[in-house]
């Protein structure tokens, strides 16, 4: 029986990624049939983005997030939700960010624990609870987008993307393999959501004795490009 520490989990990115890819089985064989997928993938983007922005805007709730200015952008904005449409400049902008999070997912060449690739989905998790930890983000409006649509957009992303891959003139073998490797993936990006917004009951009660956030004391490194849908650099 292994041993593992519940401290650990929540203090080290890299043993919390040790235990998840042991648990799921994610093995480099997984990082392999994922950057086999690559070129399978990257001509579905397009439309994978006019869904999930089509989706997005179907809602006022998840709309919301992409009234406020983006960091970095300098064009016109809107003053409501009603206002925004998939042509708007700054939806196009956060399109780009979601591109290049789905790239990267079938893209990177390290899944060992200790790959900056996990410290790039963590920051994904982390720059949508509305806490500091950016310097890029400094004097800029809180990024705050509840758990419920974090969770249920990766949700709706994964059936896009099983349906594709589903639908692929491609061996039943193949279609498994990515399958198996997309689902893992998306269940550990899933947990590194989970892992700021849900703190656990000991990361709690650290918190009351200490008045720090244990379960924040995490790698903030924003650089690298951290992207996802609702993001606003």
């Amino acid at each position: 029986m292994q041993h593992v520490s519940a401290s650990t989990l929540n203090n080290s990115l890299p043993d919390r990624i040790a235990y998840l890819s042991s648990f799921l089985n994610f093995t480099e064989k997984d990082g392999e049939a994922l950057r086999a997928a690559k070129p399978l993938v990257a001509p579905l983007i397009p439309a994978v983005l006019d869904a999930v922005y089509e989706k997005l805007l179907s809602y006022d709730i998840t709309a919301q997030a992409f009234v406020p200015r983006n960091t970095g952008y300098e064009g016109e904005t809107v003053n409501n939700v009603g206002e925004l449409t998939m042509e708007h400049p700054q939806i196009a902008m956060r399109r780009d960010f979601l591109k290049n999070y789905l790239v990267r997912l079938v893209s990177t060449s390290d899944i060992s624990p200790t790959s900056s690739f996990w410290t790039y989905l963590n920051n994904v998790g982390t720059m949508h609870t509305g806490k500091p930890g950016f310097k890029h983000r400094r004097n800029r409006p809180d990024l705050k987008v509840d758990y419920i649509h974090m969770g249920a957009l990766l949700g709706y992303v994964q059936d896009i993307l099983i349906d594709a891959v589903m639908d692929m003139d491609i061996d039943l073998a193949t279609k498994s393999n990515v399958l198996r490797a997309l689902n893992k993936m998306l269940w550990i990006q899933n947990d590194l959501f989970a892992r700021h917004y849900i703190p656990s009951e000991k990361a709690e009660e650290r918190q009351g004795e200490n008045g720090v956030d244990a379960v924040h004391h995490v790698e903030h490194h924003a650089e690298g490009g951290v992207a996802c849908p609702f993001s606003r650099h």
